[in-house]
């Protein structure tokens, strides 16, 4: 069972809730964001912080001005973009999305924590909910409602920023085999829409291996996307040093893609990666809906599904 308290964290309001094995810290202003993730045997703390002073800029603001730190909602859509459809069409989607930049309505019951916000530029409500699977496994369980009476598509994916060290270890499902670059500052895999074999990539200086986390010193970063549709939904990453390991599952019907952020301090000099459960393929709806890659909820419809965070 998890049981959740009342805290402050560097002036927020916050909810931290634990089991004998987990600890996390939820902060309901900021997005609804969760700022801490530790392993409380260990003491191991699983999200990255930047240097910045915890906030952001509010709705509509650059991703990049503020904090940067910890886990984030990106919904309905990553890249800014303009929404192409009607009857919202040309309404602008911001950077990021619009969730992690609005404070959340919430509510705890003791074992569980209650988090929702509603749409600005589109008609919805978005719910998680904070609980137990076991001791070592945190569930959080979303539920997306639509408004109106007309189908929307939309984009979502985690965005667990992870510290991380030189030779930790990506697991992934194993047929996924190929991968989609979305970003690659330098241009290190090539340019957005280019396809490359996974895990062991041909590149100008010879080949790397992505499973594998890189030095800080390399000044790469990279966002991709597997281009194939998963079987079982599950991710996970390793510490072969300590043996720790961080694992997350999710029904891969409604969750049926998987990017990776990787920050070798190519961008803005921060050293951390993300996984990233997605309900579409690809930053933006205006690459993803004509590929038939966005989700979509249904008019008055609603659109379920779950992630859980194992800690071993």
């Amino acid at each position: 069972m998890m049981i959740w308290r009342k805290a402050e964290i560097e002036g927020y309001a916050a909810w931290i809730g634990e089991t004998d094995l987990v600890s996390i810290g939820i902060i309901p202003e900021l997005g609804s964001k969760m700022i801490t993730l530790r392993n409380r045997k260990t003491d191991r703390e699983w999200l990255w912080r930047s240097g910045k002073p915890l906030g952001n800029g509010g709705y509509g603001s650059s991703f990049a001005a503020g904090d940067e730190s910890g886990w984030d909602e990106m919904f309905p859509c990553i890249d800014a973009c303009m929404y192409p459809q009607q009857p919202w069409q040309d309404r602008a989607i911001p950077d990021h999305g619009e969730v992690w930049s609005l404070g959340w309505e919430h509510h705890c019951t003791g074992s569980a924590l209650h988090c929702r916000v509603e749409g600005v530029q589109l008609p919805y409500l978005l719910e998680k909910v904070y609980s137990c699977a076991t001791e070592g496994t945190i569930r959080i369980d979303y539920t997306l409602t639509n408004k109106s009476d007309s189908p929307f598509s939309f984009l979502w994916a985690a965005h667990p920023l992870l510290q991380i060290h030189e030779g930790m270890q990506l697991h992934m499902p194993s047929e996924l085999k190929e991968i989609e670059v979305a970003y690659s500052e330098g241009g290190r895999l090539g340019v957005s829409q280019d396809t490359r074999s996974w895990p062991f990539v041909q590149t100008a200086a010879g080949i790397v291996d992505l499973s594998t986390m890189e030095p800080a010193a390399g000044n790469f970063a990279e966002k991709y996307y597997f281009t194939g549709k998963l079987g079982d939904g599950f991710v996970g990453i390793s510490d072969p040093v300590t043996g720790e390991a961080l694992w997350f599952t999710f029904p891969a019907e409604q969750v049926p893609y998987l990017a990776v952020w990787a920050n070798y301090a190519g961008y803005g000099g921060n050293y951390h990666v993300a996984l990233e459960p997605a309900t579409g393929r690809m930053d933006s709806l205006q690459q993803a809906i004509p590929r038939n890659e966005a989700a979509v909820v249904e008019g008055q419809g609603i659109y379920r599904w779950f992630l859980e965070i194992n800690i071993t």
